[in-house]
């Protein structure tokens, strides 16, 4: 699995567990905090739509996860 699928897996699973502390209506309702955290990864993935700068794409580089157009596997630029 490359960087890119990773970094949407795990974006779209903190936006559905925050949201799921944070709204009231949900069964496992925390604080409404939680909804802050929705907004810090919304907030995240726009910009790095337009800077493509992302610090958790720099992490999965760092532990060794190739990149989507890195064919040979390095996840050196």
């Amino acid at each position: 699995m490359n960087s890119e699928r990773i970094i949407r897996i795990m974006a779209g699973a903190f936006v559905l567990i925050s949201l799921l502390l944070g709204a009231p209506a949900s069964p496992l309702y925390h604080s409404s905090y939680w909804l802050w955290f929705t907004a810090f990864v919304g907030l995240n993935l726009f910009q790095s739509g337009f800077t493509r700068f992302c610090p958790a794409e720099l992490i999965l580089w760092k532990l060794g996860v190739k990149s989507a157009g890195d064919p040979a596997g390095c996840a050196m630029r």
